[in-house]
C-alpha cells in the first residue's frame, strides 16, 4: 500500500531537514522539537467560543487543565464534554501541542474538551500519568455544575499515549463505578507494552514512529520489564472488557501501533461493547496533527468528531 501524498510529504521534509530520530535525542531535547514541529505541521488554530485555564487539585500539586468550548456555544448551556489526553509517548506532548486538536473536536461535535496536561516521564514514572488521568476525570465529573458542563455526557479520549490513557480511564471508572463514561475516543492507541504485535516487526524504518521510537517511549515510561504486563500501562491485558464505554478506535496502516489498535477494538467488540473501527491504510502515526501538510487530517477529526456527537447526544 502507497502512503497518502501528503505523508510522504511530511517524511520528505523530515529527511530533508536532517531531524535525528527521537530515540536518539534527550527527552527535553525531544519535546522542543515536537513542539517547533506545530508551526510546519499544523494549520492555524480554528476559533471556539472560549479557552479557559483550570487546576485540578491532585496530591503533589495541581494537574493543568484546558476548557474549550465550541464556537456557536453561549455560557449559560450546559455542555457534553470530552476529557482529552494528548499523545507524545508519555515523555513529549502538552496543552499546546494538541490545541488544534482539541479545538476541531470541540466545534465538530459541539461539545466541550477539557485537556489534561499530565506529569510525563522519565522525571515522572508510571503510573504518574494514570494517576492524573484518572483524577482530572473525576474532578471534571463532580465540578460539572461549576464548570457548565453536563456530568451524565462525559466522554473521553486521546491520540497514541492519550489513547492509551483514555482506555485505562475507561478500565478505572469500570472498576470504581464512577465517573459514568458515555464514550471512548481512541486514536491510533498504544495498548499493549509488550509490542510484540505483528506491525512491530513491519514498521521499523522510514515513519516518524517506528517499533524503536516506541520502545524508547516505553522505557522512559515505565519503571521496569515488570510494569509491561500490568494493565494500567497494558489495557490489553486487563481481565475483561465487558461493561466499557462504546468506541471509536482509528488504527493506520504505517504504524507500529496498528495491529495492537486492531486486537483492541475485536477484545472490545467481541465483549458486546459498541465499537466504530476505522483504519487509514495509507495512513502514518500522528497524522491528526499534521493537517498542515496532510489534508485528510481534517476529514479523520470530523468523523471522529461525528461520532463523539452521536454518542454525547441527548
Amino acid at each position: 500500500m502507497e502512503l497518502d501524498e501528503g505523508a510522504q510529504r511530511v517524511l520528505d521534509l523530515i529527511r530533508e531537514s536532517g531531524r535525528p530520530p527521537y530515540e536518539t535525542m534527550e527527552p527535553t531535547a525531544a519535546r522542543e522539537l515536537y513542539r517547533k514541529g506545530r508551526e510546519l505541521l499544523q494549520p492555524e488554530p480554528p476559533p471556539v467560543a472560549a479557552v479557559r485555564d483550570l487546576a485540578a487539585p491532585a496530591p503533589h500539586g495541581v494537574i493543568p487543565l484546558r476548557l474549550y468550548r465550541p464556537a456557536g456555544s453561549t455560557p449559560d448551556r450546559r455542555l457534553p464534554a470530552l476529557v482529552f489526553f494528548h499523545g507524545g509517548g508519555w515523555v513529549i506532548g502538552d496543552l499546546d501541542t494538541h490545541d488544534g486538536v482539541c479545538r476541531r473536536l470541540a466545534n465538530g461535535a459541539g461539545c466541550a474538551v477539557v485537556a489534561v496536561d499530565y506529569r510525563l516521564a522519565p522525571e515522572h514514572k508510571f503510573p504518574a500519568a494514570v494517576e492524573d488521568c484518572i483524577a482530572a476525570t473525576a474532578w471534571i465529573a463532580a465540578q460539572a455544575d461549576a464548570l457548565g458542563l453536563d456530568a451524565t455526557r462525559l466522554a473521553v479520549g486521546g491520540d497514541s499515549a492519550g489513547g492509551n490513557l483514555a482506555a485505562v480511564v475507561c478500565l478505572d471508572a469500570r472498576a470504581r463505578g464512577t465517573p459514568a463514561l458515555r464514550f471512548q475516543l481512541l486514536i491510533y492507541p498504544a495498548v499493549d507494552m509488550a509490542m510484540e504485535h505483528e506491525s512491530h516487526r513491519r514498521i521499523t524504518s522510514g515513519v516518524p514512529l517506528t517499533h524503536a521510537t516506541a520502545a524508547w517511549f516505553r522505557d522512559l515510561y515505565l519503571r521496569g520489564a515488570g510494569d509491561r504486563a500490568d494493565w494500567r500501562a497494558s489495557p490489553l491485558r486487563a481481565g475483561h472488557f465487558a461493561g466499557l464505554p462504546p468506541a471509536y478506535v482509528l488504527t493506520v496502516g504505517f504504524d507500529p501501533l496498528c495491529a495492537e489498535g486492531d486486537d483492541y477494538a475485536a477484545r472490545l467488540a467481541a465483549a458486546g461493547v459498541p465499537v466504530t473501527h476505522r483504519h487509514l491504510p495509507r495512513q502514518i502515526h500522528g497524522f491528526v496533527t499534521m493537517g498542515k501538510i496532510i489534508t485528510a487530517a481534517d476529514g479523520a477529526l470530523a468523523d471522529a468528531a461525528d461520532a463523539l456527537a452521536a454518542a454525547l447526544a441527548g
